[in-house]
């Protein structure tokens, strides 16, 4: 049974995926769906990934509520700039050293700093676990290596590794 369904959440998953995107449950979709969802699996083993392993995942509400809320705060500072174009604003890249090193952690810290806006993900160096980021408005004492850290890293540590 797992050589023709590997991952059956996974499928579950990606039908579900498909029919919300075509908003649709015509017998054309479920089948398409179906198909992808049996298929999906089969290339993504092919990739060898390693399996995810959730160590604490009670701990991610409150990695959502605290993306949240960063999101909104992070939409009226990005749009305060914007309207009000401060002078002094000063947009550059900052460096942080990452304690994270699970593939599915960098994942998802990626993913949420380039969802917040008014900053990006620009590279990450897996040797030395630098991260550096680029940031629109770099405020006076703004240190966002201890912010990183505080608000999204200990958390993802805790969830991955």
């Amino acid at each position: 049974m797992s050589r023709w369904l590997p991952s059956p959440l996974v499928s579950v998953g990606l039908l579900a995926l498909w029919l919300l995107l075509n908003q649709s449950l015509s017998p054309g979709h479920l089948l398409l769906g179906g198909v992808l969802g049996l298929l999906g699996p089969l290339m993504l083993r092919r990739l060898d990934v390693a399996p995810l392993k959730l160590r604490r995942p009670a701990a991610i509400p409150r990695l959502l509520g605290v993306f949240i809320a960063d999101m909104v705060r992070s939409n009226f500072a990005v749009a305060r700039v914007i309207l009000f174009d401060h002078a002094d604003r000063r947009p550059g890249f900052v460096r942080i050293p990452l304690r994270l090193r699970s593939r599915y952690g960098l994942a998802a810290l990626a993913c949420i700093i380039t969802a917040t806006p008014g900053t990006s993900w620009v590279s990450y160096d897996p040797a030395t676990g630098m991260l550096v980021i680029h940031v629109l408005d770099l405020s006076e004492g703004d240190d966002w290596s201890a912010l990183i850290e505080r608000r999204y890293v200990g958390l993802l540590v805790e969830i991955f590794e």
